[in-house]
């Protein structure tokens, strides 16, 4: 029903925006992403999205720029601005370019929505009420509501949400929050009941299921994406997991 382009130079951002919401719930039946101004111009242009989020600096261009010259055009899309820089001159622009909002970078999951569902009634005539809420605020590994989780989980799932086909380590995370790692690790576990690297690993597996399910992509490929360079290591990990291998899991097996 809804088409949904997301722009930023950034492609593990670009691929935890497409799953830090159940997009298809909200009616989004389209999501398209690119790395670079010019393409976002001519992905509007074309594809004339419902709402485009928009990355404050897309390589040595600025986004809320590109959204000037889309308005010239008189195109419909909405936009949504996020950026890691809370510089006042930067959400000044944005007003000024007429965008629904400015989020700062980790993007907050339940603001996101509340942008996202404002935009689809007061903009788009759409309606929310066929969505489950609940659902959508559920984290899918750990079952819980993101509202009983404290801020800094939320922002360390987040993390792993976004970087989950990096290198990402607890160690390197509590570097960036300017944290003791055992204390984090030790708070993550009361909030979550899984240790950080658990958890990691079970949202890798997640992942990899979805994609085993619905995708005929190569085994080596998905392993690739979730995270894993070394494909035995993979393979061990997702039999553990599941009690089974990914070729019995997709029914070929």
């Amino acid at each position: 029903m809804y088409k949904l382009l997301i722009i930023d130079d950034e492609p593990q951002i670009l691929e935890g925006m497409k799953r830090i919401l159940d997009w298809k719930q909200y009616g989004f039946s389209r999501i398209d992403t690119c790395e670079s101004t010019d393409a976002a111009m001519s992905m509007v242009v074309d594809l004339q999205p419902d709402v485009a989020i928009f990355d404050v600096c897309i390589g040595k261009n600025l986004g809320y720029e590109a959204i000037y010259r889309l308005n010239e055009l008189h195109i419909p899309t909405k936009y949504v601005i996020m950026s890691g820089y809370s510089e006042f001159k930067y959400a000044q622009e944005a007003i000024r370019c007429g965008v629904k909002d400015y989020l700062l970078k980790p993007v907050d999951r339940t603001k996101l929505q509340q942008v996202i569902e404002k935009i689809i009634v007061e903009d788009l005539g759409g309606t929310i009420g066929n969505t489950s809420c609940e659902s959508m605020n559920k984290d899918p590994v750990l079952g819980v509501s993101y509202d009983r989780l404290s801020k800094l989980a939320n922002r360390i799932l987040l993390m792993i949400k976004t970087e989950y086909a990096q290198n990402i380590t607890l160690k390197s995370v509590a570097e960036r929050f300017q944290m003791n790692s055992t204390y984090l690790g030790q708070l993550f576990l009361k909030e979550s009941g899984m240790k950080f690297s658990e958890y990691l690993m079970a949202y890798r597996m997640f992942l990899a299921q979805e994609r085993i399910q619905t995708s005929d992509e190569k085994i080596s490929s998905i392993a690739l994406s979730v995270g894993y360079n070394n494909l035995n290591y993979f393979y061990t990990h997702f039999h553990t997991y599941f009690g089974k291998s990914p070729s019995d899991l997709r029914g070929k097996g």
